[in-house]
């Protein structure tokens, strides 16, 4: 039986993506074997969000080729479309595939064993207008299936190449969305993640539905016990918006909800449609819909003309609305974005002291929050064993270890809470 290894870097749609393609090949006869084994074929799903990313994108391509000479190496995803002449310079890569087009990744292989040579199949992402529908059948994840729903961003922040990596928005269809989403339900998942590179843009292409449609429908769908939706930006969570979505039971009560500064000033550098004070109205409304509401973000820290001004704003401004966690990365510059011609005007040294006093109150506040749940009962689906315990994740994605002498993987359990060991509560099972 031939053998096909994958490896996928960056986020929610690339790990859609691979386990899309994983199935395609097992449909036609390969055995999925793990990275680090002989393989057939490697199939490397890249990252461009950081230089970080494209640099790990090429380690693996290289590393593919040194686990079988004679293997097929494949490129595809975001750092393979905006950089294809970069990846095709690699001498270990035989087929190059960008953002579109991973439904014919076995035809391409077939073309390459027949040519011999190099195949590179980027195209302008900006002229795609069709979603490339992908259906997934199962995941390895036996709990949670991520659910590809929208392609595409029009958002242009300044320090971002990710609208050139995937292009405009493009929806799946709603019909599409219900009828795999009964078919996973089906297959035993209990849980749906709605993902997209704009996951809140769903529908625009489309004309007549939105995100909170595709939320109201999957709510009616017998069995299908929670529903999960992707980062969004605050200009989603309209009054109206969350009314709506506050009567939908097995939408679970955690949001992530992109901020990326606590500075009117940053933001508009970034190009980030939104104030401060429309974010706070946002977090304070979700928290008057949503009892025990988790509200995580990500944060970037030493953007170029972040003063310490700037940078004491953002702090003041996430101790004071105190979200969940977050998320924190330093700013790098990021060839081909506007925020790349900016001076850059922040150390490294700062830019780590910076980051380190928000891991700081983003510690805190997680804290905080899981000691409001001490001494209470909550569900949780069990997602692995780990040793002696049980791990899961609440509905508003509090993480939680419990012992059961039976097999409850998978299963969504009412567990008591007793006490915080690190990041985990751990529980009893009631």
């Amino acid at each position: 039986m031939k053998k096909v290894a994958f490896y996928t870097l960056g986020c929610r749609v690339n790990q859609y993506e691979t386990e899309a393609m994983s199935e395609q090949f097992e449909k036609h006869g390969y055995e999925i074997v793990n990275f680090d084994e002989e393989a057939d074929v490697y199939v490397i799903n890249t990252c461009t969000v950081t230089s970080i990313g494209d640099k790990k994108s090429r380690q693996m391509i290289r590393r593919a080729k040194k686990l079988n000479e004679n293997s097929v190496v494949i490129a595809v995803g975001c750092y393979s479309q905006v950089a294809p002449e970069e990846v095709s310079k690699i001498e270990d890569v035989d087929i190059i595939i960008g953002t579109d087009n991973k439904s014919k990744i076995l035809e391409y292989i077939d073309e390459f064993k027949n040519t011999r040579q190099k195949v590179n199949k980027v195209k302008n992402i900006m002229s795609i207008r069709e979603f490339e529908d992908m259906e997934i059948d199962h995941y390895q994840d036996k709990t949670r299936a991520f659910l590809k729903i929208q392609d595409g961003c029009d958002r242009f922040c300044s320090y971002c190449l990710i609208p050139y990596a995937r292009g405009p928005v493009r929806s799946k269809k709603f019909d599409n969305i219900i009828t795999e989403v009964k078919k996973l339900v089906k297959n035993g998942y209990k849980e749906v993640i709605l993902s997209g590179i704009h996951v809140a843009s769903y529908g625009k292409d489309l004309g007549n539905v939105t995100l909170v449609d595709v939320i109201e429908e999957l709510n009616k769908i017998d069995n299908l016990e929670r529903i999960r939706i992707g980062s969004v930006e605050p200009s989603f969570f309209t009054e109206e918006n969350i009314k709506r979505l506050s009567s939908y039971k097995k939408l679970c009560e955690h949001f992530h909800l992109s901020l990326q500064s606590g500075c009117d000033e940053t933001l508009k550098r970034m190009n980030r449609r939104y104030t401060t004070s429309e974010y706070k109205t946002a977090v304070d409304n979700i928290r008057k819909y949503f009892d025990d509401v988790s509200i995580t973000t990500d944060i970037i820290v030493g953007f170029p003309g972040e003063t310490d001004e700037e940078f004491n704003k953002t702090y003041d401004f996430l101790k004071d609305i105190r979200l969940t966690k977050l998320h924190v990365f330093k700013y790098s510059p990021r060839k081909g974005t506007k925020a790349a011609e900016l001076k850059e005007t922040v150390s490294d040294k700062e830019k780590e002291s910076r980051s380190k006093i928000l891991i700081s109150l983003s510690d805190e506040c997680e804290k905080e929050f899981m000691n409001k749940f001490l001494g209470r009962t909550v569900d949780v689906l069990i997602e692995e064993k780990r040793k002696e315990d049980y791990i899961g994740y609440s509905r508003n994605y509090l993480k939680v270890a419990v012992k059961s002498d039976k097999n409850i993987e998978g299963e969504i359990t009412n567990i008591n809470l007793k006490e915080i060991q690190g990041d985990i509560l751990i529980g009893e099972m009631v």
